[in-house]
């Protein structure tokens, strides 16, 4: 079976100067590798190709078989590092918390341990008639979410 290890080095080296960041890589049974990437401003099939391609010239087919896919992170997968959460600061998230607590907002920062989105609720000051919308930062640690992603929304 391909080391998995291995192919993270020659990705890394590959992207060590570039924008692109590697997201994740899977080795599956059969030998499937498949791996993921991401940068700020997208992935096109072009960087998908090169990088397949250099993965590949390091493996022999004849040794040892081989599936390989390189593919960006899709737009609606939830985020798997930091790196995603940094490139999503000032966008609308979905989070479902642990505890099944399901909320969305903006992505408004990011650390090594947790980040922080900005929610709008409804909510009746003392004294008043009418409820008004208010902003409150939630943060959450990286191991409180079950997933985060982009969210979406046709207007």
């Amino acid at each position: 079976m391909i080391d998995k290890a291995q192919i993270k080095d020659i990705v890394d080296e590959y992207l060590l100067n570039s924008d692109t960041f590697l997201v994740d890589i899977a080795v599956r049974a059969g030998n499937i590798i498949v791996v993921e990437i991401d940068s700020k401003e997208g992935v096109s099939i072009d960087e998908c190709i090169k990088l397949s391609k250099e993965i590949e010239s390091h493996f022999d087919r004849e040794v040892e078989d081989f599936e390989l896919e390189v593919g960006s992170a899709g737009v609606t997968s939830p985020f798997k590092i930091q790196k995603q959460y940094e490139k999503n600061i000032g966008n609308e998230v979905e989070v479902l918390t642990k505890d099944g607590k399901k909320l969305s907002g903006i992505l408004k920062s990011c650390d090594n341990t947790a980040f922080v989105v900005t929610i709008s609720k409804m909510e009746k000051p003392e004294g008043a008639k009418r409820k008004v919308e208010v902003q409150e930062d939630l943060t959450f640690g990286y191991d409180e979410v079950k997933y985060t992603k982009y969210l979406i929304r046709f207007k």
